[in-house]
């Protein structure tokens, strides 16, 4: 370990409480545009809130060591994308593979322009005073609909390029989106730099949705967490490429392909990813590297629970987790021979309980109303304990609830020290969300297993 890594691994992590909503008032130029208009704020002269947000800003303009803030998605790990310096600290604290390009967040349209044509913040011009917008046309209806928002557009690397290197990974286009937290966007706002800006976590953990994800992740290794509270998406932004012909998808998220083929020029619009890890050079985060994992293994179930299916694989075993959605549900506590242990974690999500040896877990499948009476049952063994604990947690009911507990409940149970972990899934032609929950569950599992 070099002297500036032993550094980095030792520094005083402290955690930032801001409320927005008492940081001050934000001004609108033109109400009607919301963000995407001239806008400012107004900062609080009393109370901590915003003084807490000076600070984090000041960070940003002249630390090279990044910080963490919550977006709508996830919470992000920050630094000045113009700065090299400030760009490697992003890297180093995430342990995050060179080429995996970042994506740039900005607070208002006029601070895209001048990150497009540096010309327009030179003296004497203004952004309205180009005879071209420099964002290509192909994005402006999606901007109109979908920014402040869960959209990342990819756009071209102008020449010279303001941006670190490292931002865009060697690529000729970098992404960029307008996050729709009034907190992001208030700190970008006061920091008046772009902010590159991975999710705060170490490369191929699940995002952090709190900010106790990311100090359990990132202590000692970066200066500052902001806590704005739980993130309230709880999967990343979609990213798209309309510089090519027809446009792509590139990740799915919180945008689906329905809702893009509804503006002008992206009914054409295709899918380019592919949910397992790609090996090719990564035109956007989240393509090339396995992500969004535990520590245990996960398994990705479709459909209800079997021996036949996982047997093999808690044989030796003496902790595992479910994450349920909509079909599987814990068995009648009055099942002879179960031995329960009711309570609640910390978080609230998981419950506990054991069962014996060549005893099945109960599950039911509600579809069909059978009780899966031999599901999860381990194989009888000498050199094995004789009961199993299993933390089983529900993930929710809907696409939109799935998505703001995956990452949390997979964490709790990682915490909970579970060597495996069954998830439930889901079907993904119900909607964007759902696709975004299953392409990050398989880019999360060691497995799939179709029952």
């Amino acid at each position: 370990m070099t002297s500036t890594e032993q550094h980095d691994s030792n520094m005083n992590t402290r955690l930032l409480p801001i409320n927005v909503d008492n940081i001050g008032k934000f001004i609108f130029e033109d109400p009607g545009r919301y963000f995407l208009g001239n806008w400012t704020l107004h900062l609080s002269e009393t109370g901590q809130d915003a003084a807490n947000l000076l600070q984090a800003a000041k960070q940003l303009q002249t630390s090279s060591s990044p910080l963490a803030f919550p977006t709508e998605t996830v919470y992000g790990l920050g630094a000045d994308a113009t700065r090299t310096t400030a760009v490697a600290g992003i890297y180093r604290a995430k342990q995050r593979p060179a080429d995996n390009p970042l994506i740039v967040h900005i607070c208002s349209l006029n601070q895209l322009r001048k990150l497009l044509m540096p010309s327009l913040g030179s003296p004497g011009k203004s952004a309205h005073e180009n005879l071209q917008d420099p964002i290509p046309a192909i994005y402006h209806s999606l901007i109109s609909r979908f920014w402040p928002g869960p959209l990342t557009v990819l756009l071209p690397l102008p020449r010279p390029s303001p941006l670190a290197p490292a931002v865009t990974g060697s690529l000729p286009t970098f992404g960029v989106r307008m996050p729709s937290s009034r907190l992001a966007l208030a700190l970008i706002h006061l920091a008046n730099v772009p902010i590159a800006a991975p999710s705060a976590n170490v490369s191929t953990r699940p995002s952090p949705t709190t900010a106790t994800h990311v100090l359990h992740d990132l202590s000692g290794r970066i200066e500052l967490i902001i806590d704005g509270g739980p993130c309230t998406v709880g999967v990343e932004s979609t990213v798209v490429d309309g510089l090519s012909d027809p446009p792509v998808i590139l990740r799915p998220g919180g945008v689906s392909i329905e809702m893009l083929r509804q503006c002008p020029g992206w009914k054409n619009v295709i899918v380019g990813y592919k949910d397992g890890v790609e090996t090719s050079t990564p035109r956007a985060p989240g393509m090339k590297y396995k992500h969004y994992s535990p520590r245990a293994r996960v398994i990705l179930v479709q459909g209800p629970l079997s021996l036949k299916a996982v047997a093999g694989y808690i044989e030796s075993v003496e902790k595992v987790g479910l994450a349920k959605t909509r079909t599987w549900i814990d068995e009648d506590l009055a099942v002879p021979g179960k031995r329960f242990l009711r309570g609640f974690s910390s978080q609230g999500r998981s419950s506990v309980f054991t069962i014996s040896r060549g005893e099945a877990v109960g599950l039911h499948n509600n579809s069909n109303g059978s009780t899966m009476n031999h599901a999860l049952q381990a194989v009888e063994a000498d050199d094995h304990a004789d009961t199993i604990q299993v933390s089983s947690a529900d993930l929710g009911k809907n696409a939109a609830s799935i998505a703001k507990n995956l990452f949390a409940v997979l964490r709790e149970l990682d915490l909970r020290e579970v060597e495996i972990i069954f998830v439930e899934a889901i079907d993904e032609a119900e909607g964007h969300t759902a696709a975004a929950v299953m392409n990050r569950l398989r880019k999360a599992a060691e497995l799939q297993v179709q029952v």
